[in-house]
């Protein structure tokens, strides 16, 4: 497999997790479905080598975790 189909599956799969996680009830797996997703999308914009969207998938990443934390820290 070359890295331009890895990168555009890994898109697919990017996508496809952040669109599950808008579906999902509960909290805690949607806020994980997106942090994965957009770790797969941030491969993507790498191979794209596209700054901004570098730049908006690490704060889309970062603050999924973030409150993913804060969730936890709460005891909910």
């Amino acid at each position: 497999m070359t890295l331009a189909l890895l990168a555009k599956i890994s898109g697919i799969i990017g996508l496809l997790t952040i669109t599950r996680g808008v579906f999902v009830p509960k909290e805690k797996p949607r806020d994980w479905d997106f942090a994965l997703g957009g770790l797969f999308l941030l491969f993507y914009s790498i191979y794209l080598n596209d700054l901004i969207f570098i730049i908006l998938q690490l704060v889309f990443i970062v603050s999924n975790l973030f409150r993913e934390y804060q969730l936890r820290k709460s005891g909910k």
